[in-house]
């Protein structure tokens, strides 16, 4: 902890010598000059449908490196000052971003707009430590599910969690920040950033309005996709790498067993891995599948141990170098996705 603070220290401090200069340097590159607005994004999927909105009013950049894991990820200073001089800073802001939110907070005084991709999103809990996830949720409806719970603040939740948590050995409940996972999430993320850019830029609502139209039929058809899929299969389940599939869970009742917890760094107790091995064998799973940008050890052992295939699925936070080489977006690597998700379900 004190490491990070130190690191924001840095920054803040680089940042103020540095701002001041930029703010006396005629040859940065403006927005007023471009005539274009520069949005930075914490994840991959903020990035494209900024893009898909803003067309060519805007400039977008997703601050991850390539294959990066954005539970761990700490930004430089450069990237900071870079944030400070655009006009907006798009995160997530259910606590899955430790730099993001920190970012948001060093930058709250200085002329860039600051959105949290997940406003009006009802978040939903994840039980660390507990391999069942949500599946007897489901079995009341995803309805009812996703509309309790979250009035009172994912903070709040959050905090109550890590209370309830880790010290005194008992299960507690994070906040699962996966939403864009979720084609209807998704379909919200899509307009509070539609809404973002029409503030900044009113002259081309109209164009912003129409993008996005685009935008939300594609991901209401993605949608259906995922009903279809798990209407045509009896027992929609799937050991993972980690618990980043809860959104689906949720939705469409495809059942989770992960193996790390919401971050890849939460690994299973002793007793956890156990029972995903019996569970495994029980119900004659035959893939465990890994993620792009993280590959918990513990999970290949799990493989191994069980005689299973392996198996990708793409959790969009960030794109690899390939993924970038292909020009893969949202809705490529959801497609790739979905087939998957067939195969891991024969």
């Amino acid at each position: 902890m004190k490491r990070i603070y130190i690191f924001f220290f840095m920054v803040l401090m680089s940042f103020t010598i540095l701002q001041g200069c930029s703010d006396n340097n005629q040859t940065t590159t403006t927005t007023h000059e471009k005539d274009q607005l520069v949005l930075y994004t914490s994840l991959f999927p903020f990035e494209d449908f900024a893009k898909k909105i803003g067309g060519d009013f805007v400039e977008v950049e997703t601050i991850l490196p390539p294959g990066a894991d954005a539970h761990t990820y700490e930004p430089s200073s450069k990237q900071m000052i870079a944030i400070a001089n655009a006009d907006a800073f798009i995160y997530n802001g259910l606590g899955m971003e430790a730099y993001a939110e920190k970012i948001s907070e060093a930058l709250a005084n200085e002329n860039v707009q600051l959105m949290e991709a997940s406003h009006g999103i009802d978040a939903i809990e994840h039980e660390e430590g507990h391999v069942d996830g949500h599946k007897e949720g489901h079995e009341d409806g995803h309805e009812d599910g996703h509309e309790e719970g979250h009035e009172d603040g994912h903070e709040e939740d959050h905090e109550e969690g890590h209370e309830d948590g880790h010290e005194d050995g008992h299960h507690h409940h994070d906040v699962d920040p996966h939403i864009w996972l979720d084609p209807q999430h998704s379909i919200t993320i899509a307009e509070n950033i539609k809404n973002l850019l029409a503030e900044l830029k009113p002259e081309a609502k109209e164009e912003f309005e129409g993008n996005f139209s685009e935008l939300k039929e594609k991901l209401t058809l993605l949608d259906k996709e995922f009903q279809d899929l798990v209407e045509s299969v009896d027992d929609p389940e799937m050991i993972v790498s980690h618990a980043a599939y809860g959104y689906w869970e949720a939705r469409y009742g495809i059942h989770q067993i992960a193996v790390a917890g919401l971050s890849p760094s939460n690994e299973p107790s002793q007793k956890d891995l156990e029972h995903i091995i019996e569970i495994a064998r029980e119900k004659q799973i035959k893939y465990v599948i890994f993620e792009q940008n993280v590959t918990p050890k513990v999970a290949e052992i799990i493989r191994q141990d069980i005689g299973a295939e392996p198996l990708h699925l793409h959790n969009l936070s960030v794109r690899t170098e390939g993924d970038i080489e292909q020009n893969e977006d949202y809705f490529s690597i959801m497609e790739n996705n979905i087939r998957t998700l067939k195969k891991a379900f024969e």
